[in-house]
């Protein structure tokens, strides 16, 4: 069955890019609003930086735990009922996890969140690689993460203030409220699909599903791709999980409020993930990888000083270089396997969230044990180990463009 996609520029371009915005922000606010209030949540219960974390950790691996499942239930029912499907069930249990009695029930709560929020991550690129026109897919995929920055940003910066004023409960509940006004947006602008996966074959079965994705993994040039998300999410999610405890830690001390304002760094993730594409068109996707790769470690050793302005500077441009990477790589991956695009997108997904679960909290037995010096040295390595494998996969026989 042919179709066409649609170009940039038209109005179900415009409307896919604005659903996919809110998607954006519905899903990331949600997910990681309780880490800008992670030391009041570990003052509250009595646990350790780390511990606290796994309301971090245990959410994204719901997310990781759920992209294959999703990936298959968008094959069987269309990727926009999917994604639709989703983020009502996450606005729900987003209003009810804040009232969670125990630390346990909390971290309950927050896995289920995962899962219901893993099919945005899941099904977006491949959804975009289906509705728009190739050439446009990389500024497409730039403002949809655009979208996810904004959301990790509000999920945050609300958060925290409220926090510090009433208590992390209702910090992070009010968030909660914002994501439910977000996907009731993203519900109503998402257009029908004009290419429905179901249509011209019979329903997916297990083993199509299972065929499709082994193709997905059998491809070295994806492989490499797919190492990404593992290292630098890792790396992200623990600079913002940790941070935090070092700042309001002598000889910093600053209040809750105060620290949550540093997430207007995301700002800068916004700006770079919506300039990605043009930059990837000028100078080629590998050379724009590295320049982004370079960025983020530079940004994670710049948060070694003892000077707070330089931090702050070394997190905008952390952020800046990993939300313009992610956008690099999570257009590319579906574009390698155009038989297997949803497979292969679910496949990023997954490792992008393991690596948040795994690396996200494994950070903080380094800082626990040795500081913050070790944990940005750390970081900076997972950075530099992703730049090694994009070198490295160019041998492989990894496209340019």
């Amino acid at each position: 069955m042919t179709y066409a996609r649609h170009a940039r520029g038209s109005t179900p371009y415009r409307r896919i890019l604005v659903a996919l915005f809110f998607a954006g922000v519905a899903t990331f606010a949600q997910l990681y609003s309780p880490q800008g209030v992670l030391p009041a949540i570990a003052e509250d219960v009595g646990v350790s930086p780390a511990t606290a974390s796994l309301t971090i950790s245990v959410a994204t691996a719901g997310v990781a735990l759920s992209v294959l499942p999703w990936a298959f239930v968008a094959e069987r029912i269309g990727r926009a009922r999917a994604m639709s499907i989703a983020v009502a069930a996450a606005a729900l249990l987003g209003v009810l996890v804040p009232f969670a009695p125990t630390f346990e029930v909390l971290l309950v709560g927050r896995f289920f969140e995962g899962v219901a929020l893993g099919a945005i991550p899941t099904i977006a690129m491949a959804y975009l690689s289906d509705e728009i026109v190739a050439d446009h897919s990389p500024r497409a995929a730039g403002v949809y993460v655009a979208g996810t920055t904004i959301g990790g940003l509000l999920g945050r910066v609300v958060a925290g203030p409220i926090a510090d004023a009433t208590s992390w409960r209702i910090g992070v509940l009010l968030v909660a409220a914002v994501c439910a006004a977000s996907a009731i947006a993203f519900v109503v602008l998402i257009p029908r699909a004009r290419r429905d996966p179901r249509l011209g074959r019979a329903p997916t079965s297990l083993t199509v599903f299972a065929r499709r994705l082994l193709s997905a993994l059998r491809r070295p040039s994806l492989l490499a791709l797919y190492a990404h998300p593992f290292l630098l999410m890792g790396a992200f999610v623990a600079l913002y999980n940790y941070i935090g405890f070092r700042l309001e830690a002598p000889p910093f001390a600053l209040s809750t409020t105060v620290v949550s304002l540093l997430y207007f760094a995301y700002l800068a993730g916004t700006w770079s993930a919506a300039q990605v594409g043009g930059w990837t068109a000028r100078f080629g996707r590998i050379s724009t990888l590295l320049a982004c790769l370079a960025t983020m470690a530079g940004g994670i050793l710049l948060t070694i000083s003892p000077e707070v302005p330089v931090i702050i500077a070394g997190i905008a441009l952390a952020t800046a270089g990993f939300f313009a990477a992610h956008a690099i790589v999570a257009a590319w991956v579906p574009s390698q396997a155009p038989d297997a695009a949803g497979e292969a997108s679910a496949i990023y997904s997954l490792s992008y969230y393991l690596g948040s679960s795994v690396l996200g909290w494994a950070a903080g037995l380094v800082f626990a044990a040795a500081g913050w010096w070790a944990t940005a040295a750390t970081l900076a390595a997972f950075v530099g180990g992703a730049a090694v494998i994009a070198v490295l996969s160019l041998r492989m026989g990894t496209p340019r463009t």
